[in-house]
């Protein structure tokens, strides 16, 4: 599967749950205009908490990578690029929920 599909692939299962509140705008995926993931050449680009950043560092599961122009300057986490298109929809997800929800106590 190229890429450009892989990432497809990625858009249609984020914007099939009408409660996730996803947007697409180019190549990249948004939750409440905020940027979570997008297509970077070969790489999806997703912001992850530090700690699981760093665990998919260490196995070699992602590589460090830089936020895309549109991402939001507050995202507390790291950028990583995943290379292996099995594991996109599955961090995509978790770029999406991180993002997306309010930090814990923000809302009080």
């Amino acid at each position: 599967m190229t890429n450009p599909a892989a990432f497809d692939d990625v858009t249609r299962a984020l914007l099939a749950d009408p409660d996730d509140d996803v947007t697409l705008e180019g190549t990249s995926l948004l939750v409440k205009e905020s940027v979570f993931a997008a297509l970077d050449g070969e790489l999806l680009v997703v912001a992850l908490p530090a700690h699981r950043a760093d665990d998919l560092l260490g196995r070699d599961v992602a590589t460090p990578a830089e936020a895309p122009s549109a991402a939001p300057a507050g995202v507390a986490g790291r950028w990583v690029g995943i290379a292996d298109t099995q594991n996109w929809v599955e961090l995509a997800t978790e770029a999406h929920q991180f993002v997306g929800e309010p930090a814990v106590g923000g809302d009080s």
